[in-house]
């Protein structure tokens, strides 16, 4: 009875975590505010990985999206110079607004579809026998290690110079555009000295 309330305790604190991450991200003005939101919101679906013993998931999660992702965005909000406030009167693209209204609609057609969909898939499943996805062997998930293992062997054996690659990619990409955005001293200038 006490692991049932404290699961019920950790989904609500996730929850109540992503949802005001999300409301942040929204309502902040400052992107870098912003973006310090999403961070909170993506610890908050790691809770959650967490607490469906999705433990790989949730450490990627972290590394990849909280870690590697937002520091991305915090790069170039700080690169750019987008975090000084700008006029939020001026529309560039004058039709972005009601087509964003139209695809909040249909989202939400698409989110209510899907949740009426899996109540009717909730009532067919019978006590007796687990939830799976078709054809998935009940027998291969018992192992919960080959995955990981298997991801590993794949990425770090068989694929690692285009691993590497990607990395070596990666950083020249961080170089040219530090070089590129850097203010070069004017030619009048170079001449005086």
């Amino acid at each position: 009875m006490n692991t049932t309330i404290l699961e019920y305790v950790v989904f609500f604190a996730a929850s109540v975590m992503m949802l005001g991450g999300a409301l942040g991200v929204i309502l902040f003005r400052n992107p870098v505010h912003a973006a310090l939101g999403l961070i909170l919101t993506l610890f908050g679906v790691a809770v959650h990985y967490v607490s469906q013993e999705a433990h790989f998931l949730a450490a990627v999660q972290i590394i990849v999206y909280a870690g590697a992702i937002v520091v991305l965005f915090l790069f170039v909000i700080m690169l750019l110079g987008v975090d000084k406030a700008s006029d939020l009167s001026i529309e560039p693209i004058p039709i972005q607004r009601p087509l964003a209204a139209i695809m909040a609609v249909g989202l939400f057609g698409l989110v209510a579809a899907a949740v009426v969909k899996a109540g009717d898939s909730i009532g067919t499943i019978t006590a007796g026998t687990p939830a799976q996805a078709p054809g998935i062997d009940v027998a291969t998930l018992d192992n919960n290690d080959s995955n990981i293992q298997q991801l590993a062997q794949n990425l770090y054996t068989d694929h690692l110079l285009a691993f590497e690659l990607t990395s070596v990619l990666l950083i020249v990409a961080v170089a040219g555009t530090v070089l590129l955005t850097r203010k070069w001293p004017k030619a009048s200038e170079t001449d005086a000295a």
